[in-house]
C-alpha cells in the first residue's frame, strides 16, 4: 500500500502521490482512482474520484523547496500544466517542508508559488496567442473566429484553451457544444473549451477540460485564459487583478504582456492508503 492525499483548489480535485513511492503504471493508476463512479472515496471528501493524479518529486534540501510535478489525467494522458493542480502541489510541499515558497517544475516551465495558509499564488507565465505556441493550425492568431459554431479566441496558458465570451455561461449546454471545438482539426493537440461572461467587476467561467473529457468545477489555466483573452479584447487592463469565478469558487488572476498570476485556496481533504496496482472493482481502501 502507498500513501496518498487528496487536495482541491476551488473544487478542482487531485490525488497527490509522493513520486518516491513506486506506482508501476501511472496511467492505469490515474484512470482507476479518478473515476467519478468507482474511484477513490472518503468520508472527508464531498466527491468520489478526482480530476487527476499529481505525482510530485520533492527536493527539500533548500527553502524554497523544489517539486517536479507530473499530472496524469483521468483518461491516462499527461497534462503539461495545471494551475489549480500546481497550487495544490505547492500546498502539499509547504505541509511537508514548512516553506512558504516553492518552485514547481512543469512541462510548461518552472513556476514560483507562495503559500499563505490555505491561500496559494502561483506565477503562470505569459499567455501565448501565437499560432505555433497554442498550437492552432493557422497563419495568424485565432481571435474571435468561428470554430464549430462558436466564436472563440485561442490562447495557451500552460495548455491550449479556446475561449468563448457569452452573455450567460449557465445558459449554454457546455457538454453539448464543447467536444466539437475540443476535437476541431484546427487544434492539432486539442483544446480545453472555456466559456466566459462579464459579471460586474469580474468574470464567470466554465471549462470543459481535455483529459477529463467533461466540465470541471474549476480550471486554473482556464481562469488565466479568460483574463488573458479579456485583456486582448480590451475588456481588462493589464496588471489589474480580476476575479474569475468558476462553479467551484473565486480565483484572482492578474495578466500582462510578460506574465500572469493565479491566486486562490488550495485545501487538504484527507490522507489515505491505496494499492499501487488498484483494480477498477476495488480502487481504494477507505
Amino acid at each position: 500500500m502507498i500513501d496518498v492525499q487528496k487536495y482541491h483548489g476551488t473544487g478542482n480535485d487531485f490525488v497527490v502521490v509522493d513520486a518516491a513511492q513506486d506506482v508501476p503504471d501511472r496511467r492505469a493508476f490515474a484512470r482507476v482512482l479518478c473515476d467519478r463512479d468507482t474511484g477513490i472515496e472518503h468520508d472527508d471528501s464531498p466527491r468520489r474520484g478526482a480530476d487527476g493524479v499529481l505525482f510530485l518529486a520533492l527536493e527539500d534540501e533548500y527553502c524554497p523547496s523544489r517539486i517536479v510535478m507530473t499530472l496524469v489525467q483521468p483518461d491516462g494522458s499527461v497534462a503539461a500544466m495545471c494551475g489549480n493542480g500546481a497550487r495544490c502541489a505547492a500546498a502539499w510541499a509547504a505541509s511537508e517542508t514548512g516553506c512558504d515558497e516553492v518552485m514547481i517544475d512543469t512541462q510548461s516551465g518552472t513556476r514560483r508559488a507562495t503559500i499563505d495558509g490555505d491561500d496559494v499564488t502561483i506565477e503562470m507565465g505569459a499567455p501565448a496567442f501565437d499560432p505555433a505556441k497554442v498550437p492552432v493550425d493557422a497563419d495568424e492568431p485565432l481571435i474571435q473566429e468561428e470554430v464549430e459554431g462558436q466564436t472563440v479566441t485561442a490562447v495557451n496558458t500552460g495548455v491550449p484553451h479556446a475561449v468563448a465570451f457569452v452573455d450567460d455561461v449557465d445558459a449554454v449546454d457546455l457538454d453539448d457544444i464543447a467536444p466539437a471545438v475540443r476535437y476541431a482539426d484546427l487544434f492539432p493537440e486539442g483544446a480545453n473549451v472555456t466559456l466566459a461572461a462579464e459579471d460586474g467587476s469580474g468574470f464567470r467561467q466554465r471549462t470543459y477540460e481535455r483529459g477529463v473529457e467533461g466540465e470541471t468545477q474549476s480550471c486554473g489555466t482556464g481562469a488565466v485564459a479568460v483574463a488573458a483573452v479579456a485583456h486582448r479584447l480590451g475588456k481588462l487592463e493589464a496588471d489589474q487583478p480580476v476575479r474569475v469565478s468558476p462553479p467551484g469558487g473565486d480565483l484572482e488572476v492578474t495578466v500582462s504582456e510578460t506574465g500572469s498570476t493565479l491566486r486562490g485556496p488550495a485545501v487538504f481533504e484527507f490522507l489515505d492508503q491505496v494499492s499501487p496496482r488498484p483494480s477498477p472493482s476495488a480502487p481504494a481502501d477507505d
